[in-house]
């Protein structure tokens, strides 16, 4: 996953698979890169949590298109509560919280001028990790 605009990045890198009493678990670290920030945060996430990823993107992607007063359209990945995640809302510009695992309570906001192909762009990494996998994505 890799969000990003002219100065700012959050992005998502999976480092590994995990020992083989943990073999539906990949470690992958959340990387911030900014003028003012440069933060690295490794979670743990699961072919589901890719799968909710694709989800989440139907989601901002059907948003877009029909947009509705009132609050943004906010996703958390991997869902929140067991480890780190990102809190994506769709605003203009749009904004990714980092959050640290729930009992630091640390968190980074980061706004993202992304240009219009960004989900088709995640859409085709996200692809390319499935394969890596050996899912058809």
């Amino acid at each position: 996953m890799r969000l990003s605009d002219w100065s700012r990045v959050v992005s998502v890198r999976l480092v590994h698979h995990l020992p083989a009493w943990e073999p539906d678990y990949y470690a992958a670290d959340i990387v911030i890169t900014s003028d003012l920030v440069n933060a690295q945060l490794r979670i743990h996430v699961t072919l589901e949590d890719l799968d909710q990823w694709a989800e989440a993107l139907d989601r901002i992607e059907s948003d877009e298109h029909q947009p509705t007063e009132g609050e943004a359209l906010t996703v958390d990945w991997p869902a929140a509560g067991r480890q780190g995640y990102l809190r994506f809302i769709a605003e203009d510009p749009y904004v990714v919280e980092v959050h640290d695992a729930p009992q630091t309570q640390v968190s980074v906001r980061v706004p993202l001028d992304m240009d219009e192909d960004w989900i088709k762009e995640a859409r085709q990494r996200l692809d390319a990790v499935s394969r890596l996998l050996g899912r058809d994505g």
